[in-house]
């Protein structure tokens, strides 16, 4: 029974593992347009290529070194 436990958890524990990025790079094309170190611009990039909102995107940009 806890070996059946065991396996029902590692189940649902290993995808939560798995790194999720853009298959296609299609953000990383939208982004090319935008100086992502000036924060107006990092921010309309944000909102634009990853439909964030503006708080997110603004501390994003933040933690990204935006000035």
């Amino acid at each position: 029974m806890k070996s059946a436990t065991v396996l029902v958890l590692m189940l649902f524990a290993a995808p939560s593992c798995s790194k999720s990025d853009d298959a296609t790079g299609s953000v990383d094309s939208c982004s090319i347009a935008y100086n992502l170190k000036v924060m107006d611009q990092c921010v309309a990039a944000c909102l634009k290529c990853q439909h964030g909102v503006t708080t997110t995107c603004t501390t994003s940009c933040k933690l990204k070194g935006a000035i």
